[in-house]
C-alpha cells in the first residue's frame, strides 16, 4: 500500500475516532451515561453503527477511550507546564498546582465517574503521575528546597492524594490554599 494511502487511512480512523470520542461525551454531559445508546453515538457522528462497532463494542468502551485520552493529555500538559518553570521547588508548586486545578475541572458525576476511574489505563497513568511527580521532589529535595527525610516517593503519593481534595472545592482560590498547605507538607522545618 502507498505511504500516501496508508497514512490517508490511518487520518481517516483518527477522525473517526476523535469524532466519537467527542460525540460519546457530550451525549453523557447532556443525557447521563444510563441514557446515552450505541445508536445516539453513530448518529450523532455521521457514522454507520456498524462502522461504530468496528471501532468499539459499547458506549462504555467508548467513554473509557475518551478518558484514557482525557488522562494522557492532562498527564503531557502537566510536562508542558513543568518545563516552562526554573527552579526545582517552583517546578513542584506549578506541577501540583496544575494537577489541583485539573481535578477541580474535571468533576464527573458518579456513575461516570465510578465507570472510568479502575481499570488498567488508570493504573498506567497513576503511575505515571507518582513517578512524575517523585522526579520533581527529589530534584527539590537534591536543592534543598524539599525534605529528604521522607522518601520521594512517599511524599508524590501524599501530594497527590491531598489534593484529590480539589474536586471537592467550592473556588480557585480554595484549590491554591490547598496547594499551599500540601508544598508546606514537602518542606522540612526543623
Amino acid at each position: 500500500m502507498p505511504k500516501l494511502w496508508s497514512e490517508t487511512i490511518e487520518a481517516h480512523r483518527r477522525a473517526v475516532r476523535d469524532a466519537t470520542l467527542e460525540t460519546a461525551a457530550a451525549l453523557v454531559a447532556e443525557h447521563g451515561v444510563a441514557s446515552v445508546t450505541m445508536s445516539q453515538i453513530a448518529e450523532e457522528t455521521g457514522i454507520g453503527r456498524a462502522t461504530l462497532y468496528k471501532y468499539f463494542s459499547d458506549v462504555e468502551s467508548i467513554l473509557v477511550a475518551w478518558h484514557e485520552r482525557q488522562v494522557g493529555q492532562h498527564l503531557d500538559h502537566l510536562v508542558k507546564v513543568r518545563d516552562q518553570v526554573d527552579g526545582a521547588g517552583e517546578r513542584v508548586r506549578v506541577a501540583l498546582e496544575t494537577y489541583a486545578m485539573l481535578a477541580h475541572h474535571q468533576r464527573h458525576g458518579g456513575e461516570l465517574s465510578a465507570m472510568l476511574h479502575h481499570g488498567t489505563h488508570v493504573a498506567r497513568a497513576q503511575r505515571r503521575l507518582v513517578s512524575f511527580l517523585r522526579d520533581l521532589i527529589a530534584d527539590a529535595a537534591r536543592a534543598g528546597e524539599a525534605r529528604s527525610d521522607v522518601s520521594p516517593d512517599e511524599l508524590a503519593r501524599f501530594c497527590l492524594h491531598a489534593l484529590t481534595a480539589a474536586g471537592s472545592l467550592p473556588s480557585k482560590a480554595a484549590v491554591r490554599r490547598l496547594v499551599s498547605v500540601t508544598m508546606a507538607g514537602l518542606r522540612d522545618d526543623t
